[in-house]
Formats: structure tokens, sequence, C-alpha cells
């Protein structure tokens, strides 16, 4: 797979970055319901470009190589790094919260 057929799999979806296998099958579902060619806006070229794009997105996911670096997993949980850096703080620690789930009062 080259870098152009990704690309254009990518604007056949929609997408910008950062999305999820979950996300690229939701919207590989959206498509399919909308362009399938039993449909009422259906569409066979469309639905053969789509359902092609769509096997090239998965390809890229299982070929992807994951990072489990603490870098990367606070890249992907930007509230953890949040919460890491702020849990211990007099003021921000623990979100605001008691121990007992109740919002601090200042």
């Amino acid at each position: 797979m080259d870098y152009e057929r990704l690309k254009r799999a990518v604007e056949i979806f929609g997408f910008l970055d950062g999305i999820s296998l979950k996300q690229i099958k939701k919207r590989h579902r959206e498509l399919a319901k909308k362009y399938h060619p039993d449909s009422e806006n259906g569409n066979a070229e469309l639905m053969k470009e789509i359902n092609l794009a769509y096997g090239v997105l998965l390809g890229y996911c299982e070929s992807y190589k994951y990072s489990f670096s603490e870098e990367e997993y606070y890249r992907q949980h930007p509230d953890e790094l949040i919460r890491k850096r702020f849990m211990n703080d007099p003021i921000w620690g623990n979100g605001g919260v008691d121990a007992n789930g109740n919002i601090d009062h200042f």
C-alpha cells in the first residue's frame, strides 16, 4: 500500500486524524447503509470505492505498530496526564472530590 491510497481512503471516509478502529468500522456501516445499491441513494460504484477504502484502512490498522511507551500513553490519554500532574496538588488534587465522592468546597 502506498500513502496516496491511504490518503484517498481517509478522504472517502471523511476523517481528519486520530481515528480509532471502532470509528472506522462505525463509519463504514454508515456509508454502506447510505450508498448500498439496494438503498434509496444506492450507488454501486461508490459502494465499491467505500469497500476498497475500508480494506485499505483495516490493512493499515492491522500493520500499525503500537507503542506502549509512557509518552505515547499520555498522548492518547491527555486527561490522565493532567491527573498525574495535579493529583497531589492541595487545591486541584483528587479532581476537587473528597474520599466520599463529594465535591470539596473551599
